[in-house]
């Protein structure tokens, strides 16, 4: 359990400083953390980064270099859904930076954040099954097989809103033996052999390619999935909030980015 207090909110484009109505939320999965003590026992400043759980590889990376740049910063990476990271910023979760993998959810929470989402990443859809592929999935269309278990995400995810039109583009429905809650639990399920085939992201497959292959699916391109980064209107540290969103915009987060298989924006 985490309480947290929404912090004061800055206002866009003035100097001013509006208090906002401080909220106490209780809420699990989210570690609330504004200060840690490095090594020789001073403190360090903590970045709280949300973001969505298909970056973890990417963001992971840029974690180190930020960290490497500004030694006395402790960056927290809170990776999850972005659905559900959305609603722990409505809840008043303490996040300094957001970063989506899908513009709707960053729209539901734009009154949470400090200027204009900026978009750094595209991703597409593509099928995981393991490297003996038991179901023999060869298209989209054998998914909707009746002998074959398949995991998506949840609807209200963006990889199970882009799964939905995925769908629609293709014609095809699909019966999922189950709907996660992010892309990593999807693709978990793959590797563990609990499911013949999930649908999840290129840069997924690519982060395991030890452990699955991918079945392309070439209408995935008209159902790419768009990444917004902001900070937040309530960061305790917007100069290095937006340091960072810098950072993932900027030359280091392009090649973190682009080595993890995301398309550009």
């Amino acid at each position: 359990m985490t309480w947290w207090a929404r912090p004061v909110r800055r206002t866009r484009g003035a100097g001013a400083r509006v208090l906002s109505v401080v909220t106490a939320v209780v809420t699990s999965g989210v570690l609330l953390a504004t200060g840690a003590c490095s090594a020789g026992g001073s403190e360090r400043t903590t970045l709280n980064v949300f973001a969505a759980a298909s970056l973890t590889e990417s963001f992971g990376e840029l974690e180190k270099v930020f960290e490497r740049r500004h030694p006395d910063v402790d960056v927290r990476l809170n990776l999850a859904g972005s659905s559900k990271l959305g609603q722990q910023i409505a809840e008043g979760a303490p996040a300094d930076v957001f970063a989506s993998a899908d513009t709707d959810t960053m729209d539901e929470v734009a009154g949470d954040m400090d200027g204009e989402p900026r978009t750094f990443a595209t991703n597409r859809l593509t099928i995981a099954v393991p490297h003996d592929n038991p179901g023999g999935i060869e298209s989209f269309a054998d998914l909707a097989g009746g002998d074959v278990t398949v995991v998506v995400c949840q609807p209200q995810v963006p990889c199970g809103n882009a799964t939905g039109e995925l769908e629609r583009i293709t014609g095809t429905s699909l019966n999922p033996a189950s709907e996660e809650q992010d892309v990593k639990d999807v693709l978990h399920k793959v590797v563990i052999g609990e499911a013949d085939a999930g649908l999840v992201y290129a840069t997924d497959v690519r982060s395991d390619g030890d452990k699955v292959r991918e079945v392309r699916v070439p209408e995935a391109e008209r159902a790419l999935n768009r990444y917004p980064i902001a900070v937040s209107a309530y960061a305790e540290h917007p100069e290095l909030a937006a340091e960072f969103r810098d950072l993932v915009l900027g030359k280091a987060g392009r090649d973190a980015l682009a080595k993890a298989g995301f398309g550009a924006p």
